[in-house]
């Protein structure tokens, strides 16, 4: 098992702040492993150790004090290679991992208080990935928007839309978005929230897909 932090928000020099999972997911073998809250990091670690395979597990860095619970250190490993379903809804699916977690769960509330009820799904293991638990909520929404820190082009994303895509068409009602950082390094702490996506870009791309018209 490899553990390195990775990810924007706390304001480090730039490229100590890259989002460098599709690099890793890109080489047969590898598992990566992104945890999105301390809960979730325990087990996840417990469980990539135990794993025979090798493991590389991506620490957001902004959950490392942004986000704080009690652990059972007793607990049970979690599941690898299968998503956890944060929040459940009928109206779109919202998928994403790590740090970004946060502002999903937050545009999830937004939504839901207005009426419209969200899937809010974490992959948490991005190589492989749990394409099933996805293609089940995305048929059963009908729309989807994939959030990650990361650059737009050749993201973790591009491959989940594609993916989702090509076995779910006929239950798509609108293309599925993608609400995703820039193609450019991260930029220094002036620009850094510039740069990350937030609650706010989510909610406009799920009143794209909500208001699309085939």
């Amino acid at each position: 098992v490899l553990r390195a932090p990775f990810g924007g928000g706390i304001h480090a020099p730039e490229h100590h702040s890259e989002s460098t999972e599709a690099i890793f997911a890109h080489i047969p073998g590898l598992r990566i492993v992104i945890p999105s809250s301390p809960t979730r990091a325990f087990g996840l670690l417990q469980a990539a150790i135990h794993n025979p395979d090798p493991v590389i597990f991506l620490e957001p860095k902004r959950i490392y004090r942004s986000i704080k619970e009690d652990i059972n250190e007793n607990m049970a490993d979690f599941p690898l290679d299968q998503c956890f379903v944060l929040k459940e809804g009928s109206d779109i699916t919202l998928i994403s991992w790590g740090a970004m977690i946060t502002e999903t769960l937050a545009a999830a509330e937004k939504l839901a208080s207005v009426g419209i009820t969200s899937d809010v799904i974490d992959v948490a293991t991005l190589k492989p990935i749990d394409f099933p638990t996805l293609e089940s909520s995305v048929c059963k929404t009908g729309r989807c928007i994939v959030i990650h820190e990361a650059a737009r082009s050749g993201g973790i994303g591009g491959e989940i839309s594609a993916t989702l895509t090509e076995n779910c068409f006929n239950q798509l009602k609108a293309p599925i978005q993608r609400v995703t950082g820039f193609d450019t390094i991260m930029p220094y702490l002036k620009h850094e929230n510039y740069y990350l996506p937030n609650k706010t870009d989510i909610l406009l791309a799920a009143i794209k897909l909500l208001e699309y018209q085939s």
